[in-house]
Formats: structure tokens, sequence, C-alpha cells
């Protein structure tokens, strides 16, 4: 069957690959579920594998197959399986277990091994191919009510698991009542912020550097959110107007924004770090002023990745409810559709330089 890879360490070098078609035999214990890959959305962790900046392949590979945004049908389950069937539309999860105490309760998200294996990113295949085949608990049921926008709810669960987790954090107030909010970065991740933190009932400002009108900022202003250009606007003058922020959710990649974030952050507010950024940039920063105001303030910052099988499940709720108070909107975001696995190039030339992309994903198979 064909599939999407890499050779890691090589920039440049995606290419289609052949690989056998996966069986339930592959899974022990009778705990396989066969899987038919309908969509696979592409971001920037593929965008950075294939300029070679990280990723390895599975042993006995010379290739990575690409892609951890799966969404697919299930085709067929092992005899130990029993909460899926063949027709069910499923995500699956991507980071697998270590071998941390972290790994063994089943927040393989949070482990301290050094070495960690996910699907299409690191020492694991990944979904941009016709089918693979998992273990039972990694993958997920998706309603069918969600099946046009399913593709989603993997990056979903990166905000999902960053604000679930901010919110468990500050249970040390015992009294906390978020108002304000504020979202650093208006794409993909950036969007479904605002969206989760608004279904929260917060008041939302999402910062973004085009100026408006665009389709983000129209997105952001459906929700109910405002929209402000850091063209035109600096964050830390924002703050002034329309903070305290209560909560901040950076998703720029641009790493200096996350130290202005610190500033900024209103006094027992939390804020959380989405942006993998490689490189080494450095400026220069008020340091002094930025410590003084985390002790003084009682702030706390935390980094969200990946997520468990946990932040999955309640993605697709938070999912579900978006779907019943916006109507529609989850799906304006899948605005880059590239049909078929042999149009390869186009997925990645998309990728790379589409205007105005928010989501490419590769059609791989009709449902």
């Amino acid at each position: 069957m064909k599939a999407i890879a890499v050779r890691p360490g090589v920039a440049g070098s995606v290419h289609l690959a052949e690989l056998a078609k996966p069986s339930l035999r592959d899974v022990s214990s009778g705990r396989g579920v066969l899987v038919r890959v309908l969509r696979v959305g592409v971001d920037g962790t593929d965008k950075e594998i294939n300029a070679a900046e990280y990723g390895a392949a599975p042993q006995g590979f010379d290739f990575l197959v690409l892609g951890h945004e799966s969404f697919g049908v299930v085709e067929e389950v092992g005899p130990a399986v029993r909460d899926l069937r063949p027709g069910d539309y499923v995500v699956a999860t991507v980071r697998r277990p270590g071998h941390s105490i972290y790994d063994d309760i089943g927040t393989y998200d949070m482990t301290t091994d050094d070495t960690y294996f996910e699907r299409g990113i690191n020492l694991r295949h990944g979904y941009l191919t016709e089918y693979y085949v998992d273990d039972a608990d990694y993958i997920v049921r998706v309603p069918p009510g969600l099946r046009n926008v399913g593709v989603l709810l993997e990056p979903y669960t990166v905000v999902q698991k960053g604000l679930v987790q901010a919110w468990e954090i500050q249970r040390r107030l015992k009294v906390w009542r978020p108002q304000r909010a504020a979202v650093l970065g208006a794409g993909t991740i950036g969007l479904l912020a605002t969206l989760s933190l608004r279904l929260r009932g917060l008041t939302v400002t999402t910062f973004g550097r085009q100026r408006a009108p665009y389709l983000n900022n129209e997105l952001i202003e459906m929700l109910g959110a405002r929209y402000v250009s850091t063209e035109d606007v600096a964050v830390r003058d924002a703050a002034q107007e329309h903070g305290p922020f209560d909560v901040m959710f950076e998703a720029t990649g641009f790493s200096p924004l996350a130290f202005e974030s610190m500033e900024v952050l209103g006094k027992n507010g939390v804020l959380v770090l989405s942006s993998v950024t490689g490189g080494d940039r450095k400026v220069e920063i008020p340091s002094d002023r930025i410590n003084l105001g985390f002790v003084l303030g009682n702030k706390v910052m935390v980094g969200t990745v990946n997520a468990n099988r946990e932040y999955f499940e309640s993605g697709v709720r938070d999912m579900a409810l978006a779907e019943s108070q916006y109507p529609g909107w989850l799906g304006r975001l899948l605005t880059h559709p590239i049909r078929g696995l042999e149009n390869y190039e186009k997925l990645f030339e998309q990728l790379i330089n589409g205007k105005n992309a928010i989501k490419v994903f590769c059609e791989v198979a009709e449902a």
C-alpha cells in the first residue's frame, strides 16, 4: 500500500513509499483494530521533519511514514475488542508508552524517558497511508456527527490538554474564576484555543500578526472574541486596555512573545505555552521585572504538547459542544484539501507556501 514518507536526516526527502498492508496479527492479545484512513492533517511538525530538524525511522526501516493527525473508519477488530466495531469513525492517539512510571499509569504524554515513541514523528510510522493497525487502547471513537471535522481532533487535544492542566493547577487557589483570556497566535492552534476558551465562557482577545480583514479574524469574531493585530497594537498595550488576563495561551511559534506574555499575565494567572521552537533565537528581556511579577503575583507557566487518551475523549465532547453552539465553525478551518497520497508534492507545497491556509489535509479515501 502507498504511504507518504521521509528519510529522517535528509532534508526535502518526502516521497511516496510502499508498505505491506497491516494485519490484526500485528497486535498481541487480540486487541488489534484495522483502520482504513480517510483524512490526515499536516502541520509544522511534518514540515520540520521533512526539513530534517528531528524524527527517526522505526527499527528495520530507512524511512518514516509521516502524519500524526488521523481520521479513519474501523474495518476489522480483534476478538478481545469490545468497545469498537467495523464502521466506527475513529482517531488514533500519537504517543506510545515508554518505560517511566508515567507511561505505566497511562500518562505517556508526560514521560520522563529520553527516547519517546510517536506515530509519524519518532520511531513509529504515522498515518499518511491507506491502512494502519493499532491496539484499541490508543483508538478513540468519534461520533458520526463529527465525521466531517474529526481530523481536527488531534490538534484540538493540544489545546484541551493545556487548558485542562491550567484549570487543574489553579485548584491551588481554592477560588478561581477567570474572566479574561488572551490567545497569542491566530493559526490552527490559536483558533482552537480561542474556541475552547469561549466554550468555557471567558472573554477572549486573540492576537495575530496579519491585519484584518481575513478569514482568521472573521472566525475569531464569529465566536464573540476580539481580534487584535500586533502590527497595530503591542501585546502589552492591549493588555492595558483589555486585561488583566487571567489565562494566556501562546501559540505563535515565535519565542520572544512567550516572554512578553510573562510580563503582561495578570496576578494569579496561568500562561500556557504550546509553541515548539527549534533554532537558537536570543532576545533581551527584563528578567528582574518578570521574576518579580511571577513571585509577587503568584503566576504560573506550563507547557502543553501531545496528549493521552483522556484529552482525546474530552476533546470529542468539546468539539460536539462547539458544533452545537457554533454550527459549521470547525468545518471552516479545513481550508486546503489535497486528494490522494500520490499528490504528496502538492500537499507539502500547500503546507509550506499555501496562502491563507488554516488546515491543510490529505483526503486519503472517501468514507
